[in-house]
């Protein structure tokens, strides 16, 4: 069994009772600080206590419910369990009702008490670990919002440290990285983070441009070249003075990539039916998802563009090397979407947190965004078989029973025994439904 470190509040006016309670918890790893009275107690908390608060109801002077009353005030997501007397049972549940984890109705088992604080524990864990998030994300908010790269890991550390170095020398650039990591964000934080910030910031989707488009639209083109048409600037001279992103340049065709190559050794454009180039003082970032070194000795992609364009080459790293960012990009992409959608953010399930985890995010920073919107929108996607398309009743039920197999078997670390005590499910049809779900039962043996 996994140590639990979390810190306990146990308040009960029977000495007896309080020392035995307080030894046994402490022998099931549990961090406890005993208490004879509320009042005493109320002392060592403040918001953001860590832990879960556990007392007797029946006390002099203040009394259980009056502590539990104190704690939801000081923070209403503090877990509080009571311990009851068999009198006090229809008391408590109304402090149920009322917002109170969970309460005992005395003489009770040890184990009940363990797994009770347990749950009560992973719950708290839970809701520090989004404050947490969000805090990050208020911190994020009050930064530089032109600035968007995500992440505390070493390799984003690291990409951030170069991005600012790199957007104060204004040098070319090529940004490379698999698709959907968020070579876009670096490229628009060099431009923010540059002297040009107040100027355009022109993105060509290279792949888009076919022969027709890329003269007129990169180019553009002089007024009376035909009847009654007025003068087309093109993208290239749309970002004079400021920054040129040429995305997914492998797209281009050879033909492409020389004229693109002129514009980058002479720094001017010639419009279709000007008699003389224009100059343009743009900072060109290019960006990448394959290896442009294999292209260039396929054929596929001219050498000296290549080598024109790479003097300075960033490498986002995927999700797969900043695997630590994950919670931290996702909470970002809920509040901003359920912000976007005018819906509350919804608070992170077990099961949600269980995907972030153990997914493989192919689809990188883009995949984790998406998912984000679709869960501000209720849209769960991380169980097992869930669809786009509305399932009828008897799916929904499975889906529901599955998540929460699978949610109170993570809770009790595989315990069987202790999960079919919770769900109150015979041996038989705890293992019938197991089957039916596929679950791994050693996957979450052990956590």
């Amino acid at each position: 069994m996994t140590p639990v470190t979390a810190p306990l509040i146990l308040i009960d006016d029977d000495a007896d009772l309080l020392a035995a309670q307080s030894q046994a918890l402490r022998l099931d790893g549990f961090s406890v600080q005993a208490f004879a009275s509320g009042a005493e107690a109320l002392k060592a908390l403040d918001g953001t206590f860590p832990g879960v608060v556990i007392t007797d109801v029946r006390m002099p002077v203040m009394d259980g419910l009056e502590v539990f009353a104190r704690i939801r005030a000081l923070d209403p997501d503090l877990p509080v369990i009571l311990m009851t007397g068999h009198g006090d049972v229809p008391m408590a549940v109304q402090a149920l009702k009322d917002g109170a984890y969970d309460f005992l109705s005395k003489p009770f088992a040890q184990d009940d008490l363990r797994q009770s604080v347990r749950r009560a524990v992973q719950t708290r864990e839970l809701v520090l670990e989004n404050r947490r998030l969000r805090q990050a994300h208020a911190q994020l908010a009050d930064q530089d919002s032109r600035y968007p790269l995500l992440g505390d890991s070493a390799v984003m550390t690291h990409l951030k440290s170069v991005v600012v170095r790199v957007a104060e020398a204004e040098v070319d650039t090529l940004i490379s990285g698999d698709t959907g990591v968020g070579k876009d964000r670096v490229a628009r934080a060099l431009h923010a983070l540059s002297a040009r910030k107040g100027r355009a910031f022109v993105h060509i989707g290279c792949a888009a441009l076919d022969e027709e488009r890329f003269q007129s639209e990169l180019f553009g083109s002089e007024q009376g070249l035909r009847p009654g048409a007025p003068r087309l600037i093109g993208r290239i001279e749309k970002a004079h003075k400021g920054t040129l992103f040429l995305d997914e340049v492998e797209g281009l065709t050879l033909s492409q990539q020389a004229r693109l190559l002129r514009v980058l050794e002479t720094r001017e454009v010639w419009p279709e039916g000007a008699e003389s180039p224009r100059q343009v003082d743009i900072r060109v970032i290019a960006a990448t998802r394959i290896d442009l070194v294999q292209a260039v000795r396929d054929g596929r992609f001219r050498a000296d563009l290549y080598y024109r364009l790479s003097g300075v080459t960033l490498r986002v790293p995927p999700l797969s090397e900043r695997r630590e960012d994950i919670p931290l990009l996702f909470q970002h992409f809920l509040l901003a979407a359920a912000a976007r959608l005018g819906r509350p953010a919804p608070r992170l399930s077990l099961q949600a947190q269980s995907h972030l985890r153990q997914h493989d995010w192919p689809g990188n920073v883009r995949e984790l965004e998406q998912y984000a919107e679709r869960y501000a929108l209720g849209i769960d996607d991380s169980l097992p078989g869930a669809e786009n398309d509305a399932p009828g009743l008897a799916e929904q039920v499975a889906r529901y029973e599955e998540a929460l197999l699978r949610e109170t078997l993570e809770r009790h670390e595989g315990q069987v025994r202790s999960v079919m005590e919770v769900l109150k499910l015979p041996r038989k049809t705890f293992y019938d439904k197991v089957n039916r779900y596929g679950i791994d039962l050693n996957v979450y043996r052990g956590r």
